[in-house]
């Protein structure tokens, strides 16, 4: 199996526009799901096409054009995000300058039509057989940030205590993700904010994508999880199959040696510098990214380092009329990213080689047929100074019989190269006899090989069917959790809205109840009835609309209260409480002022209540609230005289009993 069939265990979806415009009315599409045997065909709507990607998480999904899928970039790199982890978009018509999908398909002898249905199938195949390019936005970098999941609030007594345990319980769910990606074995680097008690935010850079990572994203108590996969600044191509195309190369020698490479199609395919690396490296750094056709100076005659180059890889040469001003090359490298002069001229050198063959180039690429490979016959045309059709003939394997006539000449005498090639033909003959014999064997080995292939193609068939089997489980078993994760979802989404609809219905009490003998020129403050102090009626309150932070909180009955429910009440941090029935037992009262929270007599503030809601006048509440600063002001002092006191009367105790 080769490298362009590896992809036929997948299963592959090729897509066309059947109908309308993703930029305008709502597209219909052609869908060809493809998995190397069985080919299933629909017309889709957009949404549904999505539904299907989310279902089947194909390998692949295949267009001819990227923008068939969403209307610019952003709606493409927001398309991208919601594609499932396990699938590609590919172009199989190339990169940023895509082909025409006729003449690719027939390139690799796939079935075209120009009907939609028929095109998706094509690209389908195409991309089944690793053909086109990865279309992605996104590296496999990912940023983890654990950061606070509420605010720390605006003071008070208390204000030192809850900062400190939000920083904590954001520092130990650091730790737990810490825990985590080394558990995974994940490469990362942490960027920690430290703050009093802990950390403010912790931010992960993981080289890995999301799906590799064990965290999940959300928040939890004082502490949230965000999960974020880093963007390229642009849309990036990523050939299926990395081939060595045919190239340009420009070369700088020097002190440090630079070499740039070019596509045939005008693209920068890679730019290197190396003041250590010898002839060697720079070669084998070359193989790697190409076949080259044509190496370029900047300067006129050649080098003979660069001659050097040129004539290791059998490549055609290429030098300027004079040598190349700095002005020029600037001009024309000014669109390309380098790190240093060297890379610019050499770059400078390929491109102005590439100008100056481009006619060349288009004029051999109108006489070559779809079917074969441009880049050979350009690299034999230009390097090897071979015509076009003796090319093509070559590749066709179609040359020319010799002619009955010339057979009849009288024998002369025979140049060098004609003795050559006798000599050649002579070889060839004997070699062909010999190939004869062994195509005998040849038939025998065959017909065993056409039986161990029907018996790999059974077993394959048979594997295929088992993989497509799990698969069905498997999206089963997804579909199951993702419905019980939805249904949970919303369940609580119920919830929250039966909660917002009991208050929106009591504040449209509100607004419509009879205020007439109340000031409404904006003195009006909301109340939170509380029916007793105690934990249950405090907890209950919540739950009907919410106790938070500055509300005022009117206790019907003060009495009772002991430690843990006075604590519950201050943990609230309510702006004032209001007391009324019983009295508030010293236990409560100590808590409540030790946490800094105003408590007043309810007879004080007028309080008037519609249903479950009440109101009461704002200013009375200010005077409330001033009132009790100046009792607890007071309170104070009394306690720190107390203190005083005890400290006297003890010393005086201590030396009494001395003097004894």
């Amino acid at each position: 199996m080769t490298d362009r069939t590896s992809a036929l265990d997948s299963l592959v979806f090729g897509v066309d526009i059947q109908s309308g415009d993703v930029r305008g009315d709502a597209p219909s599409y052609a869908l060809v799901a493809f998995d190397g045997e069985n080919v299933d065909r629909d017309v889709v709507s957009h949404r549904k096409l999505r539904r299907l990607l989310d279902r089947e998480e194909p390998a692949m999904l295949a267009t001819d054009n990227m923008y068939e899928l969403a209307a610019d970039k952003d709606a493409l790199v927001h398309f991208l995000r919601e594609l499932p982890a396990e699938t590609k978009l590919v172009q199989v018509t190339g990169a940023e300058r895509p082909e025409p999908l006729s003449r690719v398909a027939s390139r690799h002898g796939v079935p075209y039509g120009k009907k939609p249905m028929k095109e998706a199938e094509a690209a389908a195949r195409l991309a089944a057989a690793n053909v086109g390019h990865e279309v992605s936005a996104f590296s496999d970098t990912t940023t983890v940030k654990v950061s606070r999941g509420r605010s720390t609030g605006k003071g008070g007594w208390s204000q030192d205590r809850y900062t400190r345990r939000i920083h904590g319980s954001v520092k130990r769910r650091a730790r737990e993700v810490k825990q985590r990606l080394e558990q995974a074995d994940l490469a990362f680097e942490v960027d920690v904010t430290e703050k009093y008690g802990g950390y403010a935010n912790a931010v992960f850079t993981v080289e890995a994508p999301p799906t590799d990572i064990p965290v999940s994203a959300g928040r939890a108590g004082d502490t949230r999880v965000e999960i974020e996969r880093e963007r390229y600044d642009g849309i990036e191509f990523e050939p299926l199959v990395k081939r060595r195309d045919h190239v340009v190369v420009g070369i700088d020698p020097g002190t440090t040696t630079a070499a740039a490479v070019v596509g045939l199609d005008g693209r920068i395919l890679d730019v290197y510098s190396t003041r250590t690396a010898d002839s060697a490296d720079v070669i084998e750094w070359l193989i790697e990214r190409g076949r080259p056709i044509v190496v370029a100076a900047d300067v006129t005659p050649m080098p003979e380092t660069v001659e050097k180059f040129r004539r290791s890889f059998d490549a055609a040469g290429w030098t300027p009329n004079s040598d190349l001003p700095i002005d020029e090359k600037l001009h024309r490298t000014r669109e390309a990213s380098y790190e240093n002069d060297h890379q610019r001229d050499a770059l400078a050198a390929a491109l102005f080689a590439l100008d100056d063959h481009e006619d060349q180039f288009e004029r051999i690429s109108q006489k070559v047929p779809p079917d074969v490979d441009r880049g050979e016959v350009i690299a034999r045309v230009v390097a090897g100074e071979e015509s076009v059709e003796a090319v093509l003939r070559d590749l066709d394997d179609d040359e020319p019989e010799e002619s009955s006539e010339d057979s009849q000449h009288e024998e002369r005498e025979l140049s060098e190269e004609e003795q050559e090639i006798r000599r050649l033909r002579t070889r060839v003959e004997r070699l062909e006899s010999h190939i004869d014999d062994l195509e005998a064997t040849i038939d025998e080995r065959e017909e065993t090989i056409s039986e161990y292939e029907t018996e790999l193609s059974d077993a394959k068939r048979e594997e295929r069917r088992e993989a497509r089997e799990r698969r069905e489980v498997k999206r089963l078993e997804r579909d199951k959790e993702r419905l019980q994760r939805r249904v949970e979802d919303l369940e609580t989404e119920n919830e929250e809205l039966d909660e917002k609809l009991e208050r929106l219905k009591r504040l449209w009490k509100l607004d419509h109840s009879n205020f007439a003998d109340v000031d409404t020129d904006g003195d009006l403050v909301p109340v939170k009835v509380v029916d007793q102090f105690t934990r249950d009626a405090i907890e209950t309150a919540e739950k009907r609309y919410g106790l938070a932070a500055g509300d005022v909180v009117y206790l019907r009955d003060a009495s009772g209260a002991g430690r843990s429910t006075a604590e519950l009440l201050a943990d609230v941090d309510p702006r004032v409480v209001l007391r009324s029935g019983g009295n508030l037992s010293e236990v409560a009262d100590d808590i409540l002022f030790e946490h800094d929270v105003p408590v007043a007599p309810a007879a004080d503030v007028t309080i008037q209540e519609i249903d479950e809601l009440a109101v009461a006048r704002e200013s009375e509440v200010e005077a409330a609230i001033d009132d009790w600063e100046r009792r607890a002001e007071d309170r104070q002092k009394e306690r720190k005289a107390s203190m005083v006191d005890q400290i006297i009367s003890e010393h005086r105790a201590e030396t009494r009993s001395e003097s004894r």
